[in-house]
Formats: structure tokens, C-alpha cells, sequence
């Protein structure tokens, strides 16, 4: 089981370089399942909409509740999230690796992605992870110590996800 993860202190690093990683990797070939969170440089920073794109196609799917103006709480909407983790289960038997954008609170309460993380590690894929510094420890404790973290640098990411992917076919 090969299982990495990229944790950056800075704000949406780790959402950009799996962006830049799953769009460089589908460049190669690699057939990715899973899903990134979109980083637009010239949108505003807003937590107010939480849009995956699904891999390998990078359909958008909005996860979030839309909250009238001034209200707070969790804007991620469960039944969103779970329609686009059963389109990650299904793309799952044609991918040779999957990408989740993030580890969060619904991973670290056993559901969102996990299910799809323990399906692809099932099936001997190469699984990268995206973990905000908050979450790291549910996240190791998750993995059972099979975790080991990469650098939030697109270019080693990319070196490590084609290279498993390669080890997976030999």
C-alpha cells in the first residue's frame, strides 16, 4: 500500500499543487480517479463555496450549502459530498491512482472519502491525500502509520504519483 499525503501551512497550497499534480498527471496518461479543490488565483478568498473536480474529467461539483449573508456554520452540504464520493467509487476500477483533496472533519469521523481511500488501497493503488495541518493527526491515526508525507511541491508530488503508479504495473 503506498499512501502519501501533502500538508501545507499555507493557505490553499495544498489545494493547488493536487490541482497542478492531477492535471499534469492526466498530461502523462495517468489515469486518476478522486478529486481536487480548484485554486482560481484571481477569485477572492471565500470559504462560501466548496467546489470539487472529479477525476480524471474535472467535472465541478458544488459541496456547500448556499448560507444567507452574516450566517455562519458548516456550509459543506452531506449529501453533495456523498454524491460526488459514489462518482468516485465508480471511477475507481479504471484509475491507476486516487487523489483526495482533503482529509477533514467528515474523513476523521469515518466518512466523505475514506470508504474510496480503503477501496483503493484494496486494490494496490498509489493514494495521495491532501491534509490541512488541523486534521493531520486524525489523518496519521487513519492511516495506521502507513502515511508518509511529501512536500507541498508539485514537481516531487508528481515524481512520487508517476513512479508508484509505474511500480503498480511492474
Amino acid at each position: 500500500m503506498e499512501i502519501r499525503y501533502v500538508c501545507s501551512d499555507e493557505e490553499r497550497r495544498t489545494d493547488a499543487v493536487l490541482s497542478v499534480v492531477a492535471q499534469r498527471a492526466a498530461a502523462l496518461g495517468i489515469a486518476l480517479a478522486g478529486t481536487v479543490q480548484p485554486v482560481d488565483p484571481d477569485a477572492p478568498p471565500e470559504k462560501c463555496n466548496i467546489v470539487l473536480a472529479l477525476l480524471p474529467d474535472g467535472e465541478r461539483r458544488n459541496v456547500s450549502f448556499d448560507l444567507a449573508p452574516g450566517m455562519t456554520g458548516c456550509r459543506l452540504d452531506p449529501d453533495a459530498l456523498e454524491a460526488a464520493v459514489m462518482a468516485v467509487h465508480d471511477r475507481l476500477p479504471g484509475a491507476q491512482g486516487l487523489v483526495v483533496n482533503k482529509f477533514g472533519k467528515q474523513e476523521a469521523v469515518g466518512r466523505g472519502l475514506v470508504g474510496a481511500i480503503g477501496e483503493a488501497c484494496a486494490r494496490g493503488l498509489p493514494v495521495l491525500v491532501g491534509v490541512s495541518p488541523q486534521w493531520r493527526e486524525a489523518f496519521l491515526t487513519f492511516a495506521g502509520g502507513a502515511a508518509e508525507p511529501l512536500p507541498a511541491d508539485e514537481d516531487q508530488v508528481l515524481a512520487w504519483l508517476q513512479a508508484a503508479c509505474l511500480r503498480r504495473v511492474a
